[in-house]
């Protein structure tokens, strides 16, 4: 996977609005954002035009409108989050996970039901 730059904490929060609600405005990031904490407009506007420096989102025009997309996918920035700080073992992200109770009990039954369902497909 290539080298991309570790999002910071804004630039994530950021991206996971990119990621729910698919190619957005700077306008609609911010109002999704702002509902949770007090964030200038400008702020938004900035950051995200530092996150397309680094290779983070890229936009297009629409009118007057840049409207963004991140130019990866949650799937593919979680593995890559898997290679740089697990070397790849989701077991040892999943022990890391149960090591610290940060999984409750009925996450622990969903995962279970995907486990098996991907067995299932695997076999």
């Amino acid at each position: 996977m290539r080298d991309v730059p570790t999002p910071t904490s804004r630039e994530l929060e950021i991206l996971k609005v990119l990621w729910e609600q698919g190619p957005s405005s700077v306008r609609s990031v911010h109002r999704q954002l702002a509902q949770h904490e007090d964030l200038a407009y400008n702020t938004v506007q900035t950051l995200m035009r530092i996150m397309e420096e680094k290779g983070l989102v890229d936009h297009h025009v629409e009118g007057r409108t840049f409207v963004y997309t991140p130019r990866f996918s949650r799937d593919e920035s979680t593995a890559r989050f898997l290679d740089r700080v697990f070397d790849g073992a989701a077991d040892q992200l999943v022990m890391s996970l149960l090591r610290t109770e940060r999984i409750a009990p009925e996450e622990l039954d969903r995962m279970e039901v995907m486990i098996a369902k991907a067995r299932r497909r695997k076999g």
